[in-house]
């Protein structure tokens, strides 16, 4: 079978995948292109739909390629469309990270890509955060969203003692060391009192002379790294 028509059934989902209260009405997201399919099947995952252009030899259900390229969202389009059901964790394991108002998809999709090669645990998105599932934060994740395990919380929830990343006045980067949880915000507004009024440190990363801050995924990659390679940590 070959999908010939815009009005196939499977586009019209590809389509209402693409906004965020579909995504999360219908449980699942999409994914654009070979490599975070086959990202998805070596994390022991299947999709839901996989849509492919005619004559690539890709496998699942064939649409013409101009058909594919209208519900791409690449500027360059795509020869593979996958649909998948989004997973949440049961449980939050440390260590975690903890995002509060971290609107830019781009660095959600980075952190989640970057805890799943230094600490695993668990991402945490707290009110304000990005759709994770969404198209941007999707393909900047590199396929850490079939790896990385996710959940939705207050900061209430996730495990103690938690460190809250600051802009300044905070504590040395070794009081890293034991954390269970780093919590991080917004760039332009940090974590906000009721965040840090939970966290039984604050800390924040020393930068030179006149830089105001760090990207948000910048920082969690630091903070992360120090996690992770504790030597390096007490000897940095």
């Amino acid at each position: 079978m070959t999908i010939t028509s815009p009005d196939n059934e499977r586009l019209k989902l590809v389509r209402k995948l693409g906004q965020a209260k579909h995504r999360e009405r219908e449980g699942m997201f999409v994914t654009e292109g070979e490599d975070l399919v086959a990202a998805a099947r070596a994390a022991g995952a299947e999709p839901v739909e996989l849509l492919t252009a005619t004559g690539a030899g890709l496998g699942g259900t064939e649409v013409e390629p101009e058909l594919l390229a209208e519900v791409s969202t690449l500027g360059s389009g795509t020869r593979a469309v996958g649909i998948w059901r989004r997973r949440w964790a049961d449980a939050i394991e440390p260590p975690a990270v903890y995002l509060h108002g971290v609107g830019d998809p781009g660095n959600v999709g980075t952190i989640l890509r970057t805890a799943a090669a230094l600490v695993g645990g668990t991402v945490v998105l707290g009110p304000g955060c990005a759709d994770p599932h969404g198209p941007k934060a999707v393909r900047a994740s590199m396929g850490a969203i079939f790896t990385q395990p996710l959940a939705r919380c207050e900061i209430a929830d996730t495990p103690a003692p938690r460190a809250g990343l600051v802009a300044h006045g905070g504590g040395g980067l070794e009081g890293l060391e034991g954390a269970a949880t780093v919590c991080l915000g917004a760039e332009r507004d940090g974590l906000p009192a009721e965040v840090l009024s939970s966290c039984e440190l604050e800390l924040t990363i020393p930068l030179r002379d006149g830089t105001e801050s760090l990207n948000v995924a910048a920082a969690a990659a630091i903070a992360l790294q120090r996690i992770s390679s504790p030597a390096w940590s007490e000897n940095g």
